[in-house]
C-alpha cells in the first residue's frame, strides 16, 4: 500500500508535545549552577556616557559580576547579513554602549548574580552619568543633519541609491492623468508571545561555547560568533529550543547574543538571560516605518504607464544584520504585478534615535502594496472607474510571465517573476467576496456604521538564501530520523518535513521523527526566513529520501550478492522477485559492517526566486460616532504552486491576516521628541485579540506549480500578511467616500478617523 503524505491535510506532528506542556522551550531550560543575566538599558535616546559607577551593585550579596564596555576587550561589530549597500559599515552596533548612547533600550551595563530577582534587584544600584543629547525622531530631522548620531560619519543618511526601469520621464509626460500622494506607515514589531532568552556555557578549557535558545540564522550566527570569540566554528555550538513564535525578528544577531556567552565566560557558570515585555518591545528589532512619496501615470482610460517614487527608511539608530531590506524591498515591490514599463525610485535609508529595524513578516511588501494600492483606488476613483476593473486590465496576464523586473535593489539584476495567472487569483477572489453585490453599495449607512469592500492585489517572492541540507537516516529498530539545517519558529517544520520523507521512502509517518536548526545537528544550513523552508528544506529532504532509496537498494544488493537491476525500491522497502528487506532490517545489515543507513541531501536553488501571488478583500464597517473599524468579513487568494499540507497554509494565511490587521489597525511603535517610547507595555501598545476577529476566508491556489524546484513549491508564509493594510486602507476609504477623507497613513485608529471626520463637519 502506497503511503501518500504531500498534500494531505494532516494534523501537526509536533501539536501534541506543544499542547500537553512537553515542549522545551529556553526558560524551561535549567543548567547545573546556572546564573541569572539581567541588563541596564538606557533611559536616553541620545546621551553621551560621563561614568557608570558599579561599585554598590557589586556589594549585593549574590551578585557575581557586574561589567560594561570598559570592562571588556575590544568589542565586535554585529555584522550584516541581509542588503549590505555600502555606507552601512559606519553604522554597525557594538554589544554594549561605548561613550554614547543612540536609543532607549540600549545595552550599558550587564549584572551576573544567583538569580534573576537579586541581578534586577542590583541593576537599581547601578550610578550612571550622562550628558543629554538632542533626540532626532523623524526622518526630515535626520536629514536635515542638523544633529549627527554618529559624529564621526558627518551625516545621518546610511546610504542612499536611485533604481528605475524603462523611461519614467516620458511616461509622464505623455499621460492624460497623473497624481502624487504621500504615504506613512507605522513603525510597529513581531512582539512574538515568548520573548527571546538565551543560555550561554562557556568552556575555556575544551574549548566551547554552547548557546542555547539559537534559532532562525544558526549557521550563519555560529560563524560571525567564533570570529568574535575567538574560536574555531566547531567549537562553537547553537542549540534550537522550542520556539513561541519569530516572524523574522527573532533569531538574529543582536547584542544579549554577545553578552550573555561574555557573561558566562566571565563567571564561569552558564548564564541565562530571558527578557521581560517592556524590554522586547523596546529592545528587539522593530520595523516597517516607511514613508513613501509616489507617483503614477496613466491613460484617462486607467491603464498605467508609470511610477515614480521616493521611499524614507527609518533604520533606527544603527543598521542591524538585516541590513537595508525593509526600505529596499518597499521600492522593489511598488510597481507589484501590474503592467507597468516605466518605474523608478529614490530610496533612502535615515538613521534616528530609535531601536534599530529588522525584518518583520512581508517585510517591504507590506508597506509598497498599502502605497501602491491606495493609488490604484485613488486613480480609479478620479476617472470615474471600477476598481477591480482597472486591476483586472493592468495586471500581468499568463502569456506576459515569466517577466524580468530589472535591477530594482542594487546587485539583483536577475529578478524575474515566475508563471502564473494574476488576474485569474483577483476574479477568484471578487467572486468568493460577492463584489458585484458590494461595488455599488460602497458608503451605505448600516445601523450607524458606513460600509465599505476593498481590494488589493499582491506578489510575494520566496526561498532566497543560501543552499539547505538534510540527513535521512534509518536505525536498526526501523525509526527514520532527519535532521535539518532549517529553523523551525512555529510554521510547522516537523510536519511539513516528515510528510516528504514519509512519502518519498512510503513509510508510516509516525516511525519519523524531525530534528532542526542546531548546529550540532549538520555541517551546515540556510536557515528559515523568507518563507524558505518549505522549497528549500523540503527539497533537500526529497534529495535524501530519494538517495536513501538507492542506498537501500545497494546494500540489499550486497545482503543478497545480486545486481542493483534485479531490485525494487516499494512499500519502505527492498524487494526481488521472492524475498523482501525492509529498512530496519537493512540499517542492522549497514551496523554489522560498521556503517549506516542514511543519506544526505542539499538543495540550491542558485538563487531563482519563487513568487506567490494573490488578492485580499476586506468587508469594513466604520463607527461615524467613534470611528471605530470593524471588518466584518475577510478574504484572500494566493496561489502558492503546490500545498504541501493545506491545513499548514490555512493556518499561514489566518495568522498572517491576523497579524496584519493589528499592523493596520493597532499596532504602533510611538515615540515623544524626546525619543522616548511611549507604547512600552501592552497597556499602550495594542495587539488583535481572537474576541474581535472577521470571519476570514482563505483559498489556496495551486494552479501554476513553480518551475524553479522539482517540487513545484512557493513560500506561503507571507501571503496573508501583506496586502492588509491595503484593502482594509481601500475599504475604509470606500465606506467614507462621502466625507472624502484621506486613508494615507496607518495605523487607521479611531482617534485618527474622528479627527478627520470633525474636519469635515460630520
Amino acid at each position: 500500500m502506497k503511503h501518500s503524505y504531500i498534500g494531505e491535510a494532516i494534523t501537526r506532528i509536533e501539536d501534541e508535545r506543544l499542547l500537553s506542556g512537553k515542549g522545551q522551550y529556553i526558560d524551561d531550560l535549567k543548567l547545573p549552577g546556572m546564573a541569572a543575566m539581567a541588563i541596564f538599558r538606557s533611559p536616553h535616546a541620545h546621551a553621551y556616557i560621563n561614568n557608570i559607577d558599579i561599585s554598590q551593585a557589586l556589594e549585593v550579596k549574590g551578585v557575581l559580576d557586574v561589567f560594561c564596555a570598559d570592562h571588556l576587550d575590544a568589542l565586535p561589530s554585529i555584522p550584516l547579513r541581509l542588503a549590505p549597500f555600502p555606507g552601512f559599515e559606519r553604522y554597525l552596533q557594538k554589544p554594549i554602549a561605548v561613550n554614547k548612547v543612540r536609543y532607549v533600550g540600549e545595552p550599558i551595563a550587564v549584572v551576573v548574580a544567583e538569580n534573576r530577582y537579586i541581578a534586577e534587584d542590583a541593576l537599581d544600584l547601578l550610578s550612571v552619568e550622562f550628558t543629554a543629547l538632542p533626540a532626532i525622531t523623524t526622518v526630515d530631522q535626520a536629514i536635515s543633519g542638523k544633529n549627527l548620531i554618529h559624529e564621526e560619519t558627518g551625516e545621518n543618511i546610511a546610504t542612499h541609491y536611485t533604481v528605475s526601469r524603462g523611461n519614467s520621464d516620458y511616461a509622464f509626460a505623455n499621460a492624460g492623468y497623473t497624481r502624487k500622494e504621500r504615504f506613512v506607515t507605522n513603525r510597529h514589531g513581531a512582539v512574538p508571545l515568548e520573548t527571546r532568552g538565551l543560555i550561554a556555557e562557556f568552556d575555556p578549557v575544551k574549548p566551547l561555547l554552547r548557546l542555547h535558545g539559537a534559532t532562525k540564522v544558526n549557521f550563519f550566527n555560529r560563524r560571525h560568533l567564533s570570529d568574535a570569540f575567538r574560536l574555531k566554528e566547531e567549537e562553537v555550538e547553537l542549540i534550537e529550543t522550542d520556539v513561541g513564535g519569530g516572524f523574522g525578528a527573532r533569531g538574529e544577531l543582536y547584542p544579549e547574543e554577545y553578552l550573555v556567552p561574555m557573561a558566562s565566560r566571565r563567571v564561569g557558570r552558564p548564564v541565562k538571560w530571558i527578557e521581560d515585555r517592556r524590554e522586547n518591545l523596546s529592545a528587539m528589532n522593530h520595523s516597517r516605518d516607511i514613508i513613501v512619496e509616489i507617483e503614477i501615470a496613466a491613460t484617462k482610460t486607467g491603464k498605467l504607464l508609470g511610477m515614480r517614487g521616493t521611499v524614507l527608511g527609518d533604520m533606527g539608530a544603527y543598521v542591524r544584520t538585516n541590513g537595508g531590506v525593509v526600505p529596499s524591498k518597499a521600492a522593489q515591490f511598488l510597481p507589484g504585478p501590474y503592467r507597468i514599463e516605466a518605474f523608478s525610485c529614490d530610496v533612502q535609508f535615515l538613521i534616528t534615535n530609535k531601536t534599530p529595524v529588522g525584518t518583520y513578516r512581508g517585510p517591504g511588501r507590506f508597506e509598497a502594496n498599502f502605497c501602491r494600492e491606495r493609488m490604484i483606488d485613488l486613480m480609479a476613483a478620479d476617472l470615474d472607474l471600477d476598481p477591480a476593473a482597472v486591476r483586472i486590465e493592468n495586471l500581468m496576464t499568463p502569456s506576459e510571465l515569466p517577466y524580468r523586473i530589472g535591477e530594482l535593489v542594487p546587485g539583483d539584476p536577475d529578478a524575474t517573476f515566475d508563471e502564473g495567472d494574476h488576474p485569474g487569483a483577483l476574479k477568484r477572489l471578487l467572486e468568493e467576496a460577492d463584489y458585484d453585490k458590494w461595488k455599488n453599495r460602497q458608503g451605505e449607512i448600516i445601523d450607524g456604521h458606513a460600509y465599505g469592500l476593498g481590494i488589493a492585489c499582491f506578489i510575494e517572492s520566496s526561498a532566497a538564501g543560501p543552499p539547505e541540507s538534510a540527513v535521512v537516516s534509518v536505525a536498526p529498530n526501523g525509526s527514520i530520523e532527519v535532521k535539518t539545517g532549517a529553523s523551525s519558529v512555529g510554521q510547522g517544520t516537523e510536519t511539513g518535513l516528515a510528510q516528504i520523507c514519509a512519502d518519498y521512502l512510503d513509510i508510516d509517518i509516525k516511525r519519523i521523527i524531525v530534528r532542526h536548526g542546531s548546529t550540532t545537528l549538520l555541517p551546515s544550513g540556510g536557515g528559515t526566513f523568507h518563507s524558505r523552508n518549505t522549497v528549500m528544506a523540503g527539497n533537500a529532504t526529497r534529495i535524501a529520501s530519494e538517495t536513501l532509496k538507492q542506498r537501500a537498494i545497494e546494500l540489499a544488493a550486497l545482503r543478497w550478492n545480486c545486481p542493483t537491476n534485479d531490485l525494487i525500491y516499494i512499500n519502505g522497502s527492498v524487494q526481488n522477485t521472492t524475498d523482501v528487506l525492509s529498512l530496519e532490517e537493512l540499517a542492522a545489515f549497514a551496523a554489522t559492517r560498521h556503517e549506516t543507513l542514511s543519506a544526505t541531501g542539499t538543495f540550491d536553488n542558485e538563487k531563482k526566486l519563487s513568487y506567490s501571488y494573490g488578492a485580499h478583500a476586506a468587508l469594513a464597517a466604520i463607527d461615524l460616532e467613534t470611528g471605530v473599524v470593524v471588518i466584518k468579513k475577510y478574504f484572500l487568494t494566493e496561489e502558492i504552486g503546490r500545498a504541501l499540507n493545506p491545513a499548514l497554509v490555512q493556518g499561514q494565511a489566518v495568522g498572517g491576516v491576523v497579524q496584519g490587521l493589528g499592523g493596520t489597525l493597532l499596532d504602533h511603535m510611538i515615540y515623544d521628541e524626546n525619543g522616548q517610547l511611549l507604547t512600552g507595555s501592552f497597556a499602550d501598545y495594542l495587539l488583535p485579540t481572537s474576541s474581535n476577529l472577521p470571519e476570514i476566508t482563505a483559498i489556496t491556489l495551486e494552479e501554476s506549480p513553480s518551475k524553479l524546484n522539482p517540487m513545484g513549491f512557493k513560500g506561503a508564509g507571507e501571503g496573508g500578511i501583506v496586502a492588509v493594510a491595503a484593502a482594509v486602507g481601500n475599504a475604509v476609504a470606500l465606506a467614507l467616500k462621502p466625507y472624502n477623507i484621506a486613508i494615507t497613513e496607518l495605523p487607521l485608529t479611531p482617534d485618527r478617523l474622528r479627527a478627520s471626520l470633525r474636519k469635515t463637519g460630520n
